[in-house]
């Protein structure tokens, strides 16, 4: 597995964020994620982009992190807020997730940030066991998803 930083705005970053927006549109019965993303957000030393490719050279997961600080969405000085954690279904089980939360985690942690956020939801039971298993722990919802019922949010320290 190759990990690599790429730009938010990347191809295979549109193509593999097109599959995710689709699952979530599945999941959640809606249009997807409407999170309000640029590429600006993901460029370092403010955040990061990464995609997995296999050996075959084909994007497989995609996961970044991006700066926040304390802000009316319920954020605090020194976050770093994971976005667009996702791995191609027929590449699940792999833990290449759990990879592409280490490189993460590590990277925020190297730009100065104190802890890591993020927002999932009641439709995704198997993220939910990715981030309890690696140290995430309930916290206060933030975000723009912080006043739906179905918005987890979950933070981990750095």
């Amino acid at each position: 597995m190759d990990i690599r930083p790429v730009p938010f705005d990347h191809p295979d970053a549109r193509k593999l964020n097109d599959e995710v927006q689709a699952e979530y549109a599945a999941r959640y019965g809606d249009g997807g994620d409407e999170t309000y993303l640029e590429a600006s957000h993901f460029a370092p030393p403010n955040g990061l982009y990464l995609i997995a490719y296999d050996e075959g050279g084909v994007p497989v997961a995609t996961g970044g992190w991006r700066a926040q600080e304390s802000n009316e969405e319920n954020y605090r000085d020194g976050d770093a807020e994971l976005k667009r954690m996702f791995v191609i279904e027929q590449m699940r089980g792999r833990g290449i997730a759990r990879r592409m939360l280490a490189a993460l985690e590590e990277d925020a942690r190297a730009a100065g940030r104190v802890r890591m956020v993020l927002e999932t939801g009641t439709e995704q039971p198997e993220a939910v066991a990715l981030y309890l298993s690696s140290g995430y722990e309930p916290c206060e919802k933030f975000g723009y998803y912080r006043f739906h019922e179905s918005s987890l949010c979950y933070a981990k320290a750095l």
